[in-house]
């Protein structure tokens, strides 16, 4: 028998790391202008929290060295760590004690760009005649001295994804801020260095990759412009050519090569399920890819009914295992969305409850809201401070850091962090935790099949199953209860709201309730 993947039936907990636990050695502080920035140690020191919870893997956001121009996702040495976060020491140290706790370490890789403080561009950009000069895409002025396409960069509104170097008077590509020059990927010397940064890791013993903006790695080789229909639509966010596949069938068979089932997962931003696919190839190119259409849906059962239509069409039939994700460093969490704590803790049904691998971000489990970010405390230029506020981790004025975080804190902090929600078992941490263990235990939620099932409307559920495990989930999108008949024999095995675990179902859902059942 094939062994399965743990990638298949196990959840990541993404770790952003500025903002998820200080180590109260003060230099972070230093580095970060005298206010507190979370580092390796300090999550090493927090891994407990990830066992309790019933996790299987963590996901780092970028901790290289990076001037922080856009906080890490300017890579200016891929093979290092940024001293606000700590050392390759810290780093080893973390990874070799999460294996021991039984916990997969996966790493971000930003491929698509650099930092315009790497050496590869500080050298690309020093003349004509670099070596380098063709890793990065440097294009003639257009005739009327402007851009060389109509192609727009993410994060600044109507700005052009082109920067003109006045030194050697090209522009360079960039579909992120000017300090993202775009790598060329269609240069053999540039794609042999990303994959000896690959090797770098895996040699260390990383368990894989989360790849950012992957599809944007293969462009036109003619950079052709936009059609009107999409010109003006940041580039980032339509990129889809052709070449990226081969890269990733290349990818694919290098991180294959080493033991213990490395995986690379691609952030493929492109918000249409059915353009995703194509990214797993015929099972050749990514272990797995991120669907983002459900992070953007709203809370409204016939708007989630289409979207597991479209994982089942999409990806599901064609042998894709899907990625769940209602949260992460870009996008406002769940509980600000959704607008009430109910349909925070039902959302995590929705998130765990779904055939594919669910990837949780740091402190979801805790119903947390954006932070309110003071325009003049804003730092981030795509906007996104709110949900990458601090993780509160006791009641303290402090909550369990040793300085003053880089962020205010998300509203309630002193109810809703860790160590106070530890102690009432009726928070949204412990419903985290016993879905957690629920779906470790159920081969049908951790492995089965997925299908809708007739509800009223205003209320989804879906049959999960094995041959010899079954279980329902349902969702009550409503404000008010609703009945839903899926036949007799089942059991309340958890409640978003608590109410009637371990009872027989009476088939009637509480508003904004949700329920896994078993038979």
């Amino acid at each position: 028998m094939t062994e399965v993947p743990w990638w298949r039936s196990g959840v990541v907990y993404q770790i952003y790391p500025r903002s998820f636990a200080d180590d109260g050695g003060g230099d972070g502080a230093a580095l970060a202008g005298g206010v507190g920035v979370g580092t390796l140690e300090g999550v090493r020191r927090r891994l407990d929290h990830l066992v309790w919870l019933g996790v299987d893997a963590l996901w780092l956001s970028p901790f290289y060295r990076s001037p922080m121009a856009d906080f890490g996702y300017d890579v200016s040495d891929h093979c290092d760590v940024d001293p606000v976060f700590g050392t390759l020491d810290d780093f080893d140290r973390l990874l070799a004690e999460a294996h021991d706790k039984g916990l997969r370490v996966l790493i971000d890789w930003v491929a698509n760009h650099t930092s315009d403080h790497h050496p590869w561009f500080v050298d690309s950009r020093s003349s004509r005649d670099s070596p380098r000069r063709r890793w990065y895409h440097w294009r003639n002025p257009a005739p009327d001295g402007g851009p060389p396409n109509n192609w727009r960069a993410a994060f600044a509104r109507d700005q052009p994804a082109w920067t003109l170097d006045p030194t050697t008077g090209q522009y360079y590509l960039h579909l992120f801020l000017p300090e993202q020059p775009d790598v060329d990927w269609s240069q053999r010397p540039a794609v042999e260095a990303m994959h000896d940064v690959l090797r770098f890791w895996l040699d260390r013993g990383v368990d894989g990759f989360r790849a950012d903006a992957i599809h944007a790695i293969g462009k036109d080789p003619d950079l052709a412009d936009d059609p009107p229909a999409r010109a003006g639509t940041p580039r980032s966010s339509t990129n889809d050519h052709p070449s990226t596949h081969d890269h990733l069938r290349e990818l694919r068979r290098l991180v294959d090569s080493y033991p213990g089932q490395r995986v690379m997962v691609g952030e493929v931003y492109l918000l249409d399920t059915a353009k995703v696919a194509p990214y797993y190839g015929d099972r050749d190119e990514l272990h797995l890819a991120f669907n983002f259409p459900p992070l953007y849906t709203p809370w409204d059962a016939a708007a989630w009914r289409a979207r597991l239509e479209e994982v089942e069409r999409h990806l599901t039939a064609v042998g894709a295992w899907p990625t769940w994700v209602l949260g992460n460093h870009d996008n406002p969490r769940p509980r600000t969305r959704y607008g009430s704590p109910a349909r925070a803790r039902a959302a995590a049904f929705l998130l765990l409850g779904q055939q594919g691998t669910p990837f949780l971000y740091a402190g979801d489990e805790l119903g947390l809201e954006d932070a309110v970010v003071p325009p003049g405390q804003a730092v981030d230029p795509g906007g996104r401070d709110g949900c990458r506020a601090p993780l509160p981790w006791d009641a303290s004025p402090g909550h369990g850091w040793q300085t003053r975080p880089w962020l205010p804190w998300p509203p309630g902090a002193a109810a809703r962090n860790v160590e106070v929600q530890r102690r009432e078992p009726a928070s949204i941490l412990h419903l985290y935790r016993r879905l957690l263990a629920t779906r470790r235990a159920s081969p049908a939620l951790s492995l089965g099949t997925s299908s809708v099932l007739d509800a009223p409307d205003g209320v989804l559920a879906w049959a999960r199953a094995t041959p010899d495990d079954r279980r329902v989930v349902a969702v009550n999108f409503t404000d008010g209860p609703r009945e839903l008949d899926v036949g007799p024999g089942w059991t309340v095995e958890v409640s978003s709201d608590g109410d009637g675990e371990g009872r027989p179902w009476t088939g009637r859902l509480a508003a904004d309730q949700a329920l896994v059942l078993h038979p």
